[in-house]
């Protein structure tokens, strides 16, 4: 296959999320650029443009791989995911007009969008499921999480929409406990154990918990400046650069996870309870990320790391109160579980600085 690289007359940027390094064209909203420019990216990405195969390519029939189950405003479906070229490209249309191809060696991404969307809106595709799909592709288990280090051990939390996961990673960082990964929970196998790999330097919450947590739901930016049918959420991010808050470009050995169930009206406290392995293993297979797209091989090899994941990891069932005010007591008394849970790693099990 042709690759085709960036221009020496390009001025590109360079990025580290997720545990790949992007090379993109222009700068990537929210990221923080890398300095290790000499080593070579995994995945080159193009925004604002298209690729130079696209023409060629279109003249071939194309199959639809995936199609969502949610209508925007104007009962279109909210996106369509398609295979080009027998499966050798995948693209992924959105019906705000954005748009992106992926290659199957998951080496580049290309990426347009209409003139009533901003590249912010874009980038909450590129970060979440295109890069999820990448994700999966080179091999990485993803799970629909978020991620904090607590001392020298990454505590992932799983589960999905409106669940928690969040929340409680903003409220843990509130704490002083670094954000390690939000939205996407990567897992990845060295030196035969299982680690989690940075995300980006901010968190994604809904007006609600930002009122909870900052006292008014207007406390944060909000996440795109487009308003009306391509931005009908009110999503708020808690930038993790500024105000002394923790970030941390490493990766951490991967100590527990959390299952997130239905939120608790009834209590106060946490509701905390061990797994059996079959039912958090089940509990872990719903909470792929972008697991529709999975073929039969990605399929394998998620399963694979998945029963690793389950034979090394201890998975405990977490239900939060409904009432967000207590925020600060539940991480506590996640904090004592997890002392009581995760044990010190060994040496060649630490935190690596990438």
């Amino acid at each position: 296959m042709k690759l085709y690289l960036c221009s020496k007359k390009e001025k590109s940027s360079d990025y580290f999320i997720f545990g790949l390094r992007l090379q993109s064209n222009q700068p990537i909203p929210w990221l923080v650029a890398s300095e290790e420019v000499s080593l070579a990216p995994d995945v080159k990405v193009w925004l604002g443009e298209k690729p130079p195969w696209l023409n060629e390519i279109l003249r071939e029939p194309k199959h639809l791989c995936s199609t969502s189950p949610y209508l925007d405003d104007y009962g279109e479906s909210v996106y369509k995911v398609w295979g080009l070229a027998g499966g050798i490209y995948v693209q992924f249309q959105y019906s705000d007009g954005t748009e992106f191809w992926v290659d199957r060696l998951s080496t580049e991404i290309w990426a347009t969008w209409s003139n009533s969307t901003t590249i912010e809106d874009t980038m909450t595709y590129l970060i979440g499921p295109v890069l999820g799909f990448v994700l999966q592709l080179r091999g990485t288990l993803s799970l629909h999480g978020s991620a904090i280090s607590v001392g020298d051990q990454a505590i992932g939390f799983v589960g999905p929409a409106g669940a928690g996961k969040s929340t409680l990673a903003a409220a843990f960082a509130r704490q002083g406990y670094p954000v390690l990964s939000e939205d996407i929970l990567p897992v990845f196998e060295k030196h035969n154990a299982l680690f989690i790999g940075t995300g980006y330097p901010y968190v994604c919450l809904w007006p609600d918990t930002v009122k909870s947590l900052f006292g008014s739901s207007n406390a944060l930016p909000r996440l795109t400046p487009t308003e009306g049918k391509y931005a009908s959420w009110d999503k708020r991010y808690l930038s993790l650069t500024k105000d002394g808050y923790p970030f941390k470009r490493q990766t951490y050995p991967l100590g527990m996870i959390y299952l997130l169930g239905e939120r608790s009206n009834d209590s106060k406290e946490p509701l905390i309870e061990q797994l059996p392995l079959t039912d958090g293993l089940m509990a872990l297979i719903a909470n792929l990320y972008v697991g529709y797209l999975l073929d039969e091989g990605m399929h394998a090899q998620a399963f694979r790391l998945l029963g690793r994941l389950v034979a090394l990891v201890t998975i405990r069932r977490v239900s939060i109160p409904a009432n967000l005010s207590c925020l600060p007591r539940i991480c506590g008394r996640l904090v004592d579980d997890i002392h009581t849970w995760v044990t010190t790693p060994t040496d060649f099990n630490k935190a690596y600085i990438i």
